[in-house]
């Protein structure tokens, strides 16, 4: 007879506990799984950032429309000055000839197969860093990683298996756009020790290396922060 009187208080229990847990999670699950695929982690959180820069971009512009109205920015001097530089900062869009080179990782089965060091197969950091650098040394006037303007603030970091970029994390393959003298450019990037060290890797091991010329590249302004984080201006410092 006792089990038959508990029974009933065990049903209402639970179903006390199942309401809770439906009212607690909204909907949602609460022991929701983690990501085992880092490239979709990092694709979706790029997506959500570049969503909520793209918002900011929006509301500066509004910020600098409404200067402009009330007559501030025509005004004053240091407005002024700031617009002119804009241009040379990285803020504005440019438009003219110019290259994409784009890096990848070796393919998934040369990976699998290697018995060395699978991080010789994947492109990092430096890779990317000495194709810029190689660029900028050949004349470019603009450039872009990943279709984000790189200013004089730019760093780009490897973590993990993905290169972060103003803070957006993104997987390869990695696309650097530059405008500028294209045989110039591209005569500083062939002539790169490093870029040849590259080159022998890809011959061996299957890295990916591609490059186009393009007759026009349409290239964005930086719309992130400017400001420093961390360095301080000289003058700044010594006082």
């Amino acid at each position: 007879m006792g089990w038959r009187l508990l029974a009933p208080a065990v049903f209402v229990l639970a179903g006390v506990l199942f309401i809770t847990s439906m009212v607690s999670s909204q909907g949602t699950d609460l022991r929701a799984g983690r990501y085992d695929d880092l490239d979709s982690l990092a694709n979706s959180q790029a997506r959500d950032l570049a969503g909520i820069r793209a918002r900011a971009a929006d509301l500066s512009a509004q910020v600098d429309r409404l200067s402009k109205e009330a007559g501030s920015a025509a005004d004053d001097p240091a407005q002024r000055k700031a617009g002119r530089l804009a241009g040379p900062a990285g803020l504005e869009p440019v438009t003219g000839p110019g290259v994409t080179i784009t890096l990848d990782d070796a393919p998934d089965d040369a990976i699998e197969a290697t018995t060395g060091d699978v991080s010789e197969l994947l492109v990092h950091q430096q890779d990317i860093q000495a194709v810029v650098n190689a660029l900028w040394a050949g004349g470019a006037e603009a450039m872009t990683i990943q279709g984000q303007r790189v200013v004089a603030t730019t760093g780009i970091k490897c973590v993990g298996n993905t290169v972060v970029l103003h803070g957006v994390p993104y997987s390869p393959p990695y696309r650097i756009s530059a405008i500028g003298p294209t045989q110039t450019m591209l005569s500083t990037v062939s002539a790169s020790p490093y870029i040849q060290f590259y080159l022998e890797v890809v011959r061996q091991s299957g890295l990916g290396w591609d490059v186009k010329e393009k007759p026009v590249l349409h290239l964005p302004g930086y719309d992130g922060a400017t400001d420093l984080e961390f360095a301080r201006p000289a003058t700044a410092a010594r006082g």
